[in-house]
């Protein structure tokens, strides 16, 4: 399984992007997805999950009621509506398969990782 994430940019605080992950190879509609960001000099981190189905959703509290994470199982992606974006938001922004059906915050149960995608919020 390929992943490839993409839709990130530059954008000013208060605004809005919307990151997409592709599947590629194999489907990962039986799977849970991740959003995981890592910051400069910091330690990747969760932000949201989906479980296999789509009607289970997590969110760090950093972005509870700010992103949106939802998916196409038709279509074999897995999108992530960030709105009310914050500096603090900028990072590398990846999404990655889960070993399971249902979402965790731990990396260590994701196996595929797709290659990043840079979000940079300008205050």
């Amino acid at each position: 399984v390929q992943l490839q994430a993409f839709g990130g940019g530059l954008v000013q605080a208060g605004g809005s992007l919307r990151l997409s992950c592709a599947a590629s190879g194999r489907t990962f509609s039986n799977n849970a997805v991740g959003w995981f960001r890592q910051a400069p000099g910091k330690e990747r981190e969760f932000e949201t999950g989906i479980n296999w189905s789509g009607g289970t959703t997590s969110y760090a509290d950093s972005v509870k009621d700010r992103f949106t994470i939802s998916r196409d199982k038709a279509k074999n992606t897995v999108a992530l509506q960030m709105n009310s974006l914050k500096p603090e938001d900028t990072a590398v922004y990846y999404c990655a398969q889960g070993l399971y059906a249902n979402a965790s915050p731990n990396p260590r149960v994701y196996r595929y990782w797709g290659q990043g995608t840079q979000v940079t919020v300008s205050s």
